[in-house]
């Protein structure tokens, strides 16, 4: 999968995973954090998005500190993806 389109692929799982009603996947920008005055998640958001990486891509995050350098915004997420992933 080409970078661009896990780009997209992963704003729509985002929203749905997390029943963003108000987000829509083309509304997010690949560099906008996630967490705080960017898309606004929390910290309960950040345990479904370790989760969601888990169920979509084969990727375990046991370490916090590791957990919040990947979920910084879309970018950082998919570059971990793609040299992580084992589904």
């Amino acid at each position: 999968m080409e970078t661009a389109e896990l780009k997209q692929v992963l704003k729509k799982q985002i929203v749905e995973f997390l029943n963003l009603l108000s987000v829509k996947p083309e509304d997010i920008r690949d560099d906008e954090p996630l967490f705080g005055e960017g898309l606004g998640l929390d910290s309960i958001d950040s345990i479904e998005l370790i989760v969601l990486l888990n169920r979509e891509y084969g990727i375990n995050i046991q370490d916090p500190k590791e957990g919040r350098k990947v979920l910084v915004d879309i970018n950082t997420m998919v570059d971990y993806i793609e040299k992580h992933r084992t589904k």
